[in-house]
């Protein structure tokens, strides 16, 4: 795929991984339509400014109508409630579930008969090496970034077909707002956003973004032992 030729659109575009992922498509030639709930937020010389909630079906529609001649799509908004599936409120996990299953599943429902009408093109879906593994500490984000790694691989195979590729990027923790909190090795998001082009260039299915996410990935042939070996001490 050469970027340069694409229209592409980018939810939660007004910061962190999706601005870099805007800028960097910015910087290859492509047109670029950038969502976010307050599109007055939306810093971007050059990008297309769209009012876009993913969690808002009337707002999803209205944005296939903006950007009617979309060719890629990059679900990349997100929310990182904290909560625990145990004891964190109901209304925090729906939230999480309702943005990275729900939300990006209603977003690829509205576009890929866009994308399939403009000839075909690629959907990406931001996940997290926490779609694979969990620390314990993010409960109802890594089981909503669970089940929107499910529907990418169910998606995929419907997709493909129609001339559309799905692919998944799996990163780590990155330098950004939401993981502020976090003690640990940040990825930066200029890199990943660099590392998630080439991927959709190449047409990649399956986007592995740091070392972590490498990691793990091998580790899921050794099953719960070697993904958590603390329960076997």
């Amino acid at each position: 795929m050469d970027i340069s030729k694409q229209v592409v659109i980018v939810s939660g575009a007004n910061r962190g991984l999706g601005k870099q992922l805007a800028l960097e498509l910015l910087a290859r030639g492509a047109k670029v339509y950038a969502g976010a709930r307050n599109p007055e937020s939306v810093d971007l010389p050059g990008a297309i400014p769209l009012q876009l909630d993913i969690t808002n079906p009337q707002s999803v529609m209205t944005a296939t109508e903006i950007a009617s001649d979309a060719t890629v799509l990059i679900n990349n908004a997100g929310s990182a409630t904290g909560a625990s599936l145990l004891t964190g409120s109901l209304e925090d996990i729906h939230i999480e579930f309702n943005t990275h299953a729900f939300g990006a599943l209603s977003m690829i429902r509205a576009f890929a008969p866009v994308i399939e009408k403009n000839g075909g093109g690629s959907i990406l879906n931001i996940l997290s090496v926490l779609s694979w593994v969990s620390t314990g500490q993010e409960g109802a984000y890594a089981a909503a970034k669970a089940a929107e790694w499910g529907l990418t691989n169910v998606l995929r195979l419907e997709l493909a077909p129609k001339n559309i590729k799905v692919a998944g990027l799996h990163v780590g923790f990155m330098d950004t707002d939401m993981t502020t909190h976090v003690d640990a090795p940040k990825s930066s998001p200029q890199d990943i956003a660099k590392i998630a082009i080439d991927g959709i260039e190449a047409d990649l299915y399956e986007i592995i973004a740091d070392s972590i996410s490498q990691q793990v990935q091998q580790g899921l042939a050794g099953g719960v032992p070697a993904l958590y070996s603390q329960l076997f001490q």
